[in-house]
């Protein structure tokens, strides 16, 4: 049996794809997974031994519709027994359809909430964690949940390039929204506590978009923070977080980064849904509770009530007793 998943975008979706990959190699070992991202994401799912074939699209070759035809041709050679379409967008939904192959695809939140949420009549309620929908694609071939653990995999020499950075706390301040976002001057002040705290330069992770913003967090900090963003790849990344003390983040993709990493993460959020995930013992949410939240699917450009209370109402110093909570308990564990 030869099967093809999709999951074109972006890392932290592709992350959250692992579990699956996993569970079906292990029910069926002699079948072949071909599994198609865009070319960009590949390092998201490259090393990973429960892939067979990692496939990409490549967004800036395949813009007409004559160019998508002859892609699912191709596609089309392979002799898909059947497809799983995790993507459940347009181009996705094309893909599928000119394959001309039985598809499966995941249950999406029903229309009229999507709705509901945007006319601010609704708060937004998932109907299940994206792990445990992802799952339901593949019901009829008995795969059955267990649990959400994510993987990333890198190389020794991934690991070699950012060892002499490990031991160290983390931060990471992107996300795709800026509500999302945890305010700036907290993440400053946060730096300021827990080099305080922990006697060690915080390492500030992130892409180049991200650079800007952790170039400031840098700079306040006065010589407290190394700023890594933009500075290496996501391999990189990921061996760094395996090694690193632990990550402050927002509801982002380093945020399942440092899960697949397994290390203690403190992830805030606000507009959006923590029940999207099924967090474990090493995760910490932080999240203000407001009655206004979550407002949103994706987060937005701006607080639709202007006051940001979601985030503003999280302090620094509340955040550092979560940390220090954790690390207390992971040492009286560890001393067990």
């Amino acid at each position: 049996m030869r099967i093809l998943i999709i999951r074109l975008s972006s890392i932290g979706d592709i992350l959250l794809t692992t579990p699956v990959l996993s569970a079906w190699k292990e029910k069926y070992p002699e079948s072949t997974m071909d599994v198609l991202v865009m070319k960009n994401f590949g390092e998201v799912l490259e090393g990973n031994p429960s892939i067979d074939n990692l496939l990409f699209f490549d967004k800036e070759k395949t813009k007409s519709f004559g160019e998508l035809i002859r892609f699912a041709g191709n596609l089309r050679k392979n002799g898909y027994d059947c497809v799983f379409d995790l993507h459940g967008k347009l181009r996705s939904r094309l893909i599928v359809k000119l394959l001309g192959v039985k598809t499966f695809t995941y249950r999406k939140r029903r229309f009229w909430k999507t709705v509901l949420v945007a006319l601010r009549l609704s708060r937004y309620r998932p109907d299940d964690t994206i792990v445990r929908n992802y799952f339901g694609a593949f019901r009829d071939f008995g795969l059955c949940y267990r649990g959400e653990q994510l993987r990333f995999y890198f190389s020794d020499q991934d690991l070699t390039g950012v060892a002499s950075w490990a031991g160290h706390p983390a931060m990471s301040r992107g996300a795709s929204k800026s509500t999302k976002k945890w305010p700036l001057d907290y993440f400053m002040e946060l730096a300021q506590l827990l080099y305080e705290r922990f006697g060690k330069e915080i390492l500030i992770l992130g892409g180049r978009e991200d650079a800007q913003e952790a170039a400031l967090i840098e700079k306040k900090s006065g010589g407290r923070c190394i700023n890594l963003a933009g500075k290496l790849s996501l391999k990189e990344s990921g061996a760094l977080l395996s090694r690193s003390l632990f990550l402050v983040c927002n509801d982002s993709a380093p945020f399942h980064l440092a899960r697949a990493a397994g290390i203690p993460t403190f992830v805030f959020f606000g507009p959006t849904s923590p029940r999207m995930f099924d967090l474990n013992e090493k995760d910490t949410l932080l999240y203000a509770g407001e009655s206004c939240s979550p407002c949103s699917l994706h987060g937005e450009k701006a607080c639709p009530r202007g006051h940001f209370h979601c985030m503003r109402h999280i302090t620094p110093q509340q955040v550092l007793e979560a940390i220090e909570t954790k690390v207390d308990t992971m040492d009286t564990r560890g001393r067990t």
